[in-house]
């Protein structure tokens, strides 16, 4: 995968001088969102893999075909969370935000999936953005194998784990999007035609 620097004009440009790795692969709202909202199929959309102590970001190109891993965030509060999404969404201009939700095997929803759900709401209501999610339960682990194949040592596979695992379901999302528009079936042209004679 390329670096995020040698990527084409599909991705914005980012003034900041930090650039992903890309080696390998308190009070929110009070209610929950309830409902995905429905993301547009042409433009930026962010990836979050939500945590409580960091949130990993990836971004997708212009044409929601390829994620690449962006930050680590290390969350210190939430005006802290407040003033770096500040600076990060004018950047990359997202047309909307996906959010992990790390869900039990079994199916069912965990209090980390409700916690995800406000933390996407606040950060919705904030920047006025749809967001949907992506079940993440097997983001981290996916993550955690690709950089023990590159033989990541403990400190560099913390350094990347969340953003790599952000990448990972923003793909899934954006892979399972491509499919669910190829399954789409074609209207037939021939309805409404006159009947041969």
């Amino acid at each position: 995968m390329k670096h995020l620097s040698e990527q084409s004009a599909e991705f914005p440009p980012k003034q900041s001088s930090e650039r992903a790795d890309e080696r390998i692969v308190a009070q929110s709202s009070k209610r929950p969102v309830e409902q995905p909202a429905i993301l547009p199929r042409d433009g930026v959309l962010l990836g979050i893999d939500y945590g409580t102590k960091r949130v990993g970001i990836a971004v997708s190109d212009m044409y929601q075909k390829y994620a690449s891993p962006l930050f680590n965030h290390q969350r210190q509060g939430r005006q802290a969370d407040e003033r770096f999404f500040l600076k990060l969404i004018p950047e990359y201009r997202p047309v909307g935000l996906v959010v992990g939700l790390p869900i039990h095997l079994s199916g069912d929803e965990s209090e980390k999936s409700r916690e995800a759900r406000r933390f996407a709401a606040w950060l919705s209501g904030l920047f006025s953005l749809p967001a949907d999610f992506q079940d993440e339960r097997f983001s981290s682990f996916q993550a955690e194998q690709l950089m023990l194949q590159a033989e990541l040592n403990a400190r560099q596979r913390k350094a990347r784990i969340d953003k790599l695992a952000a990448q990972i379901l923003l793909q899934t999302f954006l892979d399972r999007r491509q499919q669910e528009s190829h399954a789409i079936p074609v209207e037939d042209e021939s309805h409404g035609a006159r009947p041969p004679l």
